[in-house]
């Protein structure tokens, strides 16, 4: 049960005064939810400053001015399309109050002859008059208190003007309840920090543009309470998890032989080093949770799979979930060969498996009968049954909360978690991501990878940069073509997939093949398949291959409008191909002129294949509320954390939350009660569940 205290900021906008269901799902789509509480997290980002009152003879052209003046005239439009215009002055000067599509009396009514008027908005020079385009604020005389101040200014979308969201903030702010204290009393007393409620209202109501800074003390404030419920969530899943006793996988020394002589390369020694210290968590009886970060091509499916035959070798079975249904078939594919070798059965299950088919298999792996099963998000389902779960695997862990990751888990009797992602982080930010982990990194490559040959074209020479896909593929190469968009739109001057894919048709025939999200899933299989076999030399595509698509024999990768993607997006995408013992080649193209920005980032694609390093300079380009937000990798945004500003607190924030679960990790001590309300309010109800279930 959430605590009633909170009740008055979980509900709907729609309770507000001026919040019908029209502007409601506006706010829905500019929010992310149409809860109280997710307008009060959307901060303001600049701020107009209405104080300013000089007489219109002072007034400077472009600012804001708030001015009383009286109305003398009015000049209506002749004809549609025309503006209108209000004659009014303050005794040193005129001014025409200009409004277009007007209709009726409105103007008559709002601004009635002799009357005087309180008007609030930008005046600009126009004929050697000065003019005031459509009034951002207008009442009478009386009213200039609460026009003549300061007023935030808030990321918008369309249908939302700036008046009704900063109205409907101020309806929301009335709702703040006085929460218990969970700051710790030192700590807040050290930083100067006020109470929770006081920092909200003062969110809202900055000063001066100095306010709007991550480094202020009310953002430092909400900042850290964030941080602390995000971090003490995940201490308290870790404890959960750590609590079951685990069971022993040691591993079989005759199978691992096997194992390793059936591969066709030598293991690398940060391999060894990751699978080592698996091999040590999984031989103890205590759960293994460990995140495995590798960069792209680092040979992350192959400790993966030593895992697993850990868990088989002593007679459990063994689960493995991506992201996608692509990546699920693939990791089926690349592993099977393995299996067979040691006489291991494997299954996939994704979404896709319907009637007899999903049916039989559920049967093996209820069973037992399926040692290994990998699969996308359908191995949550309900009707999937294990026989004995030994070992969980999540790949691309940042795509799943974790709630789903305690739903696997919760299919077996206490199994092993290994997460792993291909995503390498700068260390800060896997704090904050997988805080509840112990991590294993691999660096290297392994043996025979050469280096991929790294340019940058501006996007106008599509002739050459054909011609040269031409020459490449006569000596057996095949390519993949990325672009931005799935279709052509109106809004965005970016090359489609759609539309690359017939111009490309045009020089290679039906040796291109198109894959793309929104395509049925029985036509992504066949354009992979066609591209896998060789049957088509060119793959156009859109992001959807960004992840763990492997193909030896592709070793030429164009992206489109390459300024546009972020730095780990790309080095995802450059990791489709130099798989191979072909060179390799990735042509970055660009529309000039390039920001400075877009220069470095490009800059550093050519000059690095290092995916951690790659990481740290996407980090001090972008910074990491980009990298963290859904549109680039699907991991959770923050509200109020600014993730280069509030590092230190982030430290700070992820010691207190390991000492507060230790201490108490029932959250049952007075500091506990109040640390439940901390918990809910940043909607980190699946840790409070892990308190129920134990």
């Amino acid at each position: 049960m959430r605590p009633l205290i909170l009740d008055a900021i979980f509900r709907s906008i729609r309770t507000l005064n001026g919040v019908g269901p029209k502007h409601a799902k506006l706010f829905d789509k500019l929010l992310g939810g149409e809860r109280i509480i997710d307008l009060l997290w959307h901060k303001p980002i600049d701020l107009v400053d209405r104080r300013h009152s000089p007489k219109l003879k002072d007034a400077k052209p472009g600012q804001i001015v708030t001015t009383t003046v009286t109305i003398q005239s009015y000049q209506l439009p002749k004809r549609r399309g025309l503006p209108a215009r209000v004659v009014a002055d303050d005794g040193t000067a005129t001014i025409d109050l200009v409004f277009f599509n007007v209709y009726g009396d409105w103007l008559q009514k709002a601004y009635p002859l002799n009357a005087q008027v309180v008007v609030s908005g930008k005046v600009e020079p126009y004929n050697n008059r000065l003019q005031m385009v459509h009034p951002d604020h207008a009442g009478k005389p009386e009213d200039i208190a609460s026009i003549a101040k300061i007023e935030p200014i808030y990321p918008m979308t369309a249908g939302l003007g700036p008046r009704q969201i900063s109205k409907t903030v101020e309806e929301g702010l009335k709702f703040l309840p006085d929460l218990p204290e969970w700051m710790d009393e030192h700590l807040q007393k050290k930083h100067g920090w006020a109470s929770w409620k006081e920092a909200m209202r003062d969110l809202h109501h900055p000063q001066s543009g100095d306010d709007l800074e991550p480094t202020t003390k009310t953002r430092e404030r909400l900042a850290y309470d964030e941080l602390l419920a995000r971090n003490l969530a995940m201490q308290l899943v870790r404890i959960r998890h750590k609590k079951k006793k685990g069971r022993s996988f040691p591993h079989d020394s005759a199978t691992r032989t096997r194992l390793l002589k059936s591969l066709p390369w030598d293991l690398t020694g940060a391999q060894r080093f990751a699978i080592a210290e698996i091999d040590g968590d999984m031989q103890a009886d205590m759960r293994m949770l460990r995140l495995l970060q590798g960069d792209v091509g680092s040979g992350k499916t192959v400790v993966a799979f030593v895992a697993l035959m850990n868990a088989v070798a002593a007679g459990a079975q063994g689960a493995l979930m991506a992201p996608t249904e692509i990546l699920a078939r693939q990791h089926a594919k690349s592993l099977a060969p393995l299996a067979a070798a040691l006489g291991v059965s494997i299954v996939a299950l994704t979404g896709r498996d319907k009637g007899k088919t999903r049916d039989m298999i559920l049967s093996k792996i209820k069973s037992g009968g399926a040692q290994i099963v990998i699969g996308t998000h359908a191995l949550f389902s309900e009707d999937v049954t294990f026989k004995d779960l030994g070992l969980v695997i999540i790949d691309e862990q940042h795509r799943f909360g974790v709630h789903q990751r305690l739903e696997l888990s919760d299919k077996g009797t206490a199994p092993d978690v290994l997460v792993m992602t291909a995503t390498p982080i700068p260390r800060t930010l896997t704090l904050t991501i997988y805080g509840d982990m112990d991590v294993s990194r691999l660096h290297e490559k392994p043996p025979g990878r050469k280096p991929i040959d790294t340019r940058l074209m501006a996007g106008d020479r599509l002739g050459e940069i054909v011609a040269g896909l031409k020459r490449k593929i006569a000596t057996g190469a095949r390519a993949y073509w990325v672009c931005p968009l799935v279709a052509e739109s109106e809004l965005l001057d970016l090359t489609a997939a759609e539309e690359r894919f017939k111009d490309l048709q045009k020089h290679f025939g039906d040796r291109v093949a198109l894959l793309h999200g929104q395509m049925k899933n029985t036509e992504k299989d066949k354009a992979m398949k066609a591209f896998v076999d060789g049957d088509v030399d060119v793959l156009v595509s859109t992001t959807v291959i960004e992840v763990g698509v492997d193909v030896p024999q592709a070793s030429v990768m164009v992206i489109e409008h390459a300024e546009r993607f972020g730095l780990a997006q790309l080095h995802q995408l450059r990791g489709r191909v130099g798989r191979g013992s072909d060179e390799s080649v990735c042509l970055l193209l660009y529309t000039p002129p390039l920001s400075e920005m877009g220069k470095q980032r490009l800059s550093t694609m050519r000059d690095t294949e290092d995916g951690f390093l790659i990481a740290e300079k996407d980090l001090e380009l972008r910074g990491a509320g980009e990298i963290l937000g859904t549109r680039q990798s699907g991991m959770p945004a923050f509200h109020l954390v600014d993730l280069e500003a509030h590092t230190d607190l982030m430290e700070i924030a992820h010691a207190e939350a390991k000492l507060l679960a230790e201490k108490d990790p029932s959250l049952t001590g007075r500091r506990g009660e109040t640390l439940k309300v901390l918990l809910y309010l940043f909607s980190q109800d699946a840790a409070v569940q892990t308190l129920r279930s134990g």
